[in-house]
C-alpha cells in the first residue's frame, strides 16, 4: 500500500518503512508524527483519490533526525559589467520514517 501526502508544500509518495526528508517540522527525535494531508491512497489494484484530500486517511510516522542540509550556492553574473553576487542557503529538514497508512 502506498500514499501520496503533502508535507511542507511538497508532495511525496510513501509506503510503509520509507524514510523521507521534509522541510523543518518542530518535533523531538523519536516522537510520533501524523501527516493528515493525504491526497491519494493506492494498493496496486485500486486507488482512492481525494478531492482534494482522502476522507479519514492519515499516515503515521516517527521523527528520526533534524538538522540542516548541505549549502546550496546561488551565483549571479552579468558579463562585461563587473556584476557578480554569491549567496548561500542551508535548508532545515526533518527525517521521517513512515510507520503505517491508515484509511477508514
Amino acid at each position: 500500500m502506498y500514499a501520496i501526502v503533502e508535507a511542507g508544500g511538497l508532495q511525496y509518495r510513501v509506503a510503509t518503512g520509507d524514510v523521507i526528508r521534509v522541510p523543518m517540522h518542530v518535533a523531538e527525535p523519536g516522537a510520533s508524527y501524523q501527516i493528515e494531508r493525504v491526497l491519494m491512497v493506492g494498493d496496486g489494484e485500486s486507488s482512492k483519490i481525494g478531492r482534494p484530500l482522502v476522507e479519514g486517511a492519515k499516515v503515521e510516522a516517527t521523527v528520526l533526525d533534524m538538522g540542516r542540509d548541505k549549502k546550496v550556492l546561488v551565483f549571479k553574473k552579468k558579463r562585461r559589467t563587473k556584476y557578480r553576487k554569491m549567496r548561500g542557503h542551508r535548508q532545515d529538514f526533518t527525517d521521517l520514517k513512515i510507520g503505517k497508512i491508515i484509511v477508514s
